[in-house]
């Protein structure tokens, strides 16, 4: 069976270690996107955090951008395609359910403008000093974005969140999905329970003990996303290929016809895929992407290597 989407991880995945796309793992999307195959961008960031690197990329207008781990769809245009908003007696009830918690939230807000840009607010928290601590660079790089609330709850007066974060160390980000997975309201990582108002993805980096634990309205993940992208063109799973490193990947992992694990991924979920019996592809920091891409999709290489201005080496 022919792949006719691919979908791809953004941090971790695509970007090196030094946040940049490496020329051959752009050359691969674009080959990919010339021989007629849909390709998706499938991340935790917000739409206009990962427009942020993938402008200078200049793939297609057309190019899918599935952001906030399946809560929007966009083009890389920025034209709304899908959105899901979370309910906003619910992203009350949950700020004060997360009261030991809360000083390591984040709520997100979809404000994003024809150009692609945020507005201020479209981040808020109600402290600084523990996030800070924990992901010292993002707060710098979205300070223009962030709202300091006090209490949260105010910031849920006129609009609905599309998702809320916690950031903080492995320990404490297991303690809190914990807590919130024993509700049922919630539905943990990797968990299908029906009837719930909230579903949660996990992102881990042991080496930085850092754990990020996203808070999605019920349903929303990379995985079902890309489903009903698929479905809206006209094919079905098995003609995805998908490629990801971490636990937040897992749900278009487990979807795709064609599963691709990066070689940097936690151990954990590395054994995981061994069971499974998923392709393992090589680390970010070595085009892992194009590693896949090509040993999948073999006619794409030559191609990519005159895109890339390649003469053959890796």
């Amino acid at each position: 069976m022919a792949i006719r989407m691919i979908a791809v991880d953004l941090d971790g995945t695509l970007l090196g270690s030094d946040g940049r796309c490496g020329a051959r793992n752009l050359a691969a999307l674009k080959a990919a996107e010339d021989a007629g195959i849909y390709v998706a961008v499938a991340t935790g960031r917000r739409h206009c955090y990962a427009l942020h690197v993938l402008r200078e990329l200049r793939l297609r207008h057309e190019t899918l951008l599935v952001s906030s781990n399946g809560a929007v769809v966009r083009n890389f245009d920025s034209t709304l395609i899908e959105r899901t908003l979370m309910d906003t007696a619910t992203a009350e009830w949950l700020c004060g359910h997360l009261d030991e918690f809360r000083n390591a939230l984040v709520v997100t807000f979809d404000r994003v403008g024809p150009d692609g840009e945020d507005a201020r607010g479209a981040l808020v928290i109600e402290e600084f000093e523990d996030l800070q601590a924990s992901i010292a660079h993002w707060m710098r790089n979205n300070e223009r974005y962030i709202e300091h609330v006090r209490p949260i709850e105010d910031s849920l007066r006129e609009d609905a969140p599309i998702q809320m974060m916690l950031c903080g160390t492995v320990e404490r980000m297991r303690r809190a999905e914990a807590h919130m997975a024993a509700h049922p309201n919630v539905a943990g990582v990797g968990v299908i329970k029906p009837g719930v108002q909230i579903t949660l993805n996990r992102t881990e980096y042991p080496a930085r003990d850092l754990s990020i634990v996203d808070i999605l309205p019920a349903g929303c993940s990379k995985g079902a996303a890309l489903l009903r992208l698929a479905a809206a063109r006209g094919f079905g799973a098995d003609q995805i290929m998908a490629i990801g490193d971490n636990w937040n990947d897992l749900s278009m992992l487990e979807v795709a016809g064609f599963p691709v694990l990066m070689g940097n991924a936690p151990a954990d979920l590395k054994a995981m895929a061994a069971e499974r019996g998923w392709l393992s592809t090589c680390a970010n920091d070595a085009d892992g992407v194009a590693e896949a891409i090509f040993a999948e999709i073999p006619e794409l290489e030559a191609a990519a290597l005159t895109l890339a201005g390649d003469t053959g080496s890796k």
